[in-house]
């Protein structure tokens, strides 16, 4: 088994849920998808995240789901997989789950309860004597769960909690951060930054000394193609790709409906059967999906352009 490591990089694709109309796990599908995320390029992926529709998984059918991935995966690339919950004895349990199945890591976000620098702190440590010798991703969104993260905060969990081996930046705006982690002294080990939000800030993101991206967009050969270019130097040419999907990413983003439009777009693609989400939650409108199309025929027109 392949453990997550300080060193990981490129794109992590945040994996949807693939469900059928009536609401059940659609596992063929499952394959599907991981066959066109590592086809675009993906260095490893996430299962479970805030945008797999977790917590509306029984954990009976969260084992399922990860076990389908990663017998297709099949050691491939590392897999992620999430695990926040607002007890210890549901971490314990996921945690130990997965990474008997295989997992490289987990994902764990703070529970919103927290408020002060150290509580933050504090729960981290715990949370890593919990799961022993798991390598970890600490997710800092705090858009969703409200748990503010300062820049030392951060660095105070990464260089005490051997463990924390990346970051999962998902601040908005935050990209001080990433300089504030990157300069020199602050961390006294080297820790993985990987973005969320859709790719939506990833050029800057990149710019910054961030290793890559850990989101999902339905289009994520974008992300892959950004991040190879600014590996590469060639800064200009990742902004120009970048721009060719901002439109696109920028309306995946609406709150509220940023999932039905991904899902929407991956069934046109053709990577999954049904754009379903699980109860509660509903498709796109017959506007919105217009919307969608207009946006999709008009970034295609721009990658041909740009060759």
């Amino acid at each position: 088994m392949t453990q997550l490591t300080p060193d990981a990089s490129g794109v992590f694709v945040i994996a949807v849920t693939p469900f059928t109309p009536d609401g059940a796990i659609d596992f063929e599908s499952c394959d599907k998808m991981v066959d066109f995320y590592l086809d675009v390029g993906a260095t490893g992926l996430t299962v479970l995240g805030m945008m797999g529709e977790a917590p509306k998984l029984t954990v009976e059918e969260s084992r399922d789901v990860v076990a389908r991935i990663l017998a297709r995966v099949n050691g491939r690339v590392p897999v992620v997989v999430g695990v926040s919950a607002p007890g210890f004895a549901q971490i314990e349990t996921l945690t130990k789950m997965v990474m008997d199945l295989g997992a490289a890591g987990v994902m764990i976000a703070p529970p919103s309860s927290l408020r002060t620098d150290d509580q933050i702190v504090n729960y981290y440590t715990q949370v890593a004597a919990l799961i022993g010798d798991v390598p970890f991703v600490l997710q800092d969104f705090p858009l969703v769960t409200g748990v503010q993260m300062a820049s030392k905060v951060i660095a105070r969990i990464a260089n005490d909690v051997p463990t924390c081996v990346c970051l999962k930046h998902e601040d908005w705006p935050g990209l001080e951060k990433i300089s504030t982690l990157r300069a020199d002294g602050v961390l006294n080990k080297r820790i993985s930054i990987l973005c969320g939000n859709g790719g939506l800030f990833l050029p800057e993101e990149m710019a910054r000394g961030a290793d890559g991206a850990m989101t999902g967009f339905a289009y994520p050969e974008m992300m892959v193609s950004v991040v190879e270019h600014y590996n590469r130097g060639d800064v200009e040419r990742g902004q120009d790709i970048f721009n060719a999907y901002l439109p696109l990413a920028r309306f995946e983003q609406q709150p509220g409906m940023g999932l039905a439009i991904r899902k929407y777009i991956l069934a046109k693609r053709g990577v999954i059967a049904h754009d379903a989400l699980r109860k509660p939650g509903a498709g796109l409108s017959k506007e919105s999906r217009v919307e969608v199309d207009r946006l999709i025929a008009r970034q295609e027109k721009r990658l041909k352009e740009l060759g």
